[in-house]
């Protein structure tokens, strides 16, 4: 019987790939690159947060120790509290593990949910780190199309749903369709889940970008929610942590005991001076990131107003919201030959559709995703120009 590696099972990390488009290609002094390819922020943390940190791992000796494996008390403690606040729960310490990055803490979930060969359903276009996971991890995904709008509908999930399936697992704002999915479509989910005895793992990695005014559901405040929904999120893109890995799980304290062995056994714990930064952030620094927030929203209305430039030649806006924009392109090229073509023609780095659907689906040779956290209203307007001289 032959048999190949874990790692042999999935596919090479996309941004890595993105980036090798750049190898041997110059960009004049007055066109430089747009990278509009990862949805990370590039500027370092604010200054009072640098200076935070720095004081720590000067001063503190435990920020350069071992900690507790579900993370630190008093982040837990203060994540917990401004969950209960914002979602109408009553969320404790015990709900809250703290993970290195947020894609750690979907690793974790599907490790305390799956066996080899289980099913878990991923909505497509999908987030590619959540089905490189997957593959690794002997489950399968079970692609859920999204229709024209890019929200998945319960009624196809229903119908996808075997003796095998563990999990639904959501994005929102979505990751890269960037869409805001409803609070009565994640009700509508969470019941399918709870009827079927599943899973319903949302990732909220872009909560803090969400236009809306309102929580985005209202689910934490069921009582017996933990049997059903596992929540995840990422302290990076609020706080601009993104070396620092700082991400949280929030579910029963019964999957988090579970969660433990993997997070154990992986990092042992997570990133001391991340979370003292992510603890100090959330305490203290609520006014500017509501002035991050305003201007994501700016970006994003900046691509509404802009996308008249390229519509004319047959591109559609998708999706819009958080750090994102998803588009349907007109050429006659798949998106994976497009997407290097773009960076030597038009000096822009962004990601084919691709990359964000099974291989076998068609849908993705037609569709892109720009990722707009750091490119800014004049950047996006100079992206439009670029694109609408396409030809």
């Amino acid at each position: 019987m032959t048999t190949i590696p874990r790692t042999a099972t999935t596919f090479p990390p996309p941004v890595m790939e993105a980036r090798r488009w750049l190898e041997g290609v110059t960009f004049p002094d007055d066109s430089p690159l747009i990278n509009v390819s990862q949805a990370a922020p590039v500027d370092p943390p604010p200054e009072p947060l640098r200076q935070v940190i720095a004081d720590a791992a000067l001063n503190t000796p435990s920020a350069h120790l071992y900690g507790p494996v579900l993370g630190n008390p008093d982040l837990r403690e203060e994540l917990a509290a401004q969950w209960s606040a914002s979602y109408g729960g009553d969320l404790t310490a015990g709900n809250v593990a703290i993970t290195s990055g947020c894609n750690q803490a979907f690793c974790a979930t599907i490790s305390t949910l799956c066996a080899e060969g289980d099913e878990v359903l991923l909505p497509t276009p999908w987030y590619f780190n959540h089905k490189m996971w997957l593959d690794m991890a002997g489950a399968r995904a079970i692609p859920l199309p999204c229709g024209s709008e890019l929200l998945p509908d319960p009624d196809e999930a229903l119908a996808r749903i075997t003796t095998r399936t563990r999990a639904i697992v959501l994005v929102t704002p979505n990751n890269p369709g960037g869409v805001e999915y409803p609070a009565d479509l994640l009700r509508a989910f969470y019941e399918l889940a709870k009827r079927h005895g599943l899973a319903l793992i949302i990732d909220e990695t872009y909560r803090d970008f969400d236009a809306r005014p309102m929580p985005p559901h209202d689910l934490f405040a069921d009582p017996d929610w933990g049997d059903t929904l596992i929540q995840l999120y990422s302290f990076s893109k609020a706080y601009r942590l993104t070396g620092h890995r700082v991400g949280a799980m929030i579910a029963s304290p019964a999957r988090l005991a579970e969660a433990e062995k993997f997070l154990d056994t992986v990092t042992i714990c997570p990133n001391q001076l991340g979370q003292i930064a992510a603890l100090w952030g959330m305490q203290n620094l609520s006014q500017w990131l509501a002035g991050e927030r305003a201007e994501i929203l700016d970006r994003r209305a900046a691509i509404h107003d802009h996308m008249p430039k390229i519509t004319t030649q047959g591109w559609q806006l998708l999706g819009c919201g958080a750090y994102f924009a998803y588009m349907r392109h007109p050429f006659d090229i798949p998106s994976n030959e497009l997407a290097p073509k773009l960076v030597r023609d038009a000096g822009v780095l962004l990601l084919p559709g691709t990359m964000f659907r099974p291989s076998d689906d068609p849908a993705g040779a037609q569709e892109v995703r720009v990722a707009f956290a750091n490119v800014d209203r004049a950047g996006i307007a100079t992206l439009f120009d670029r694109l609408a001289s396409l030809r």
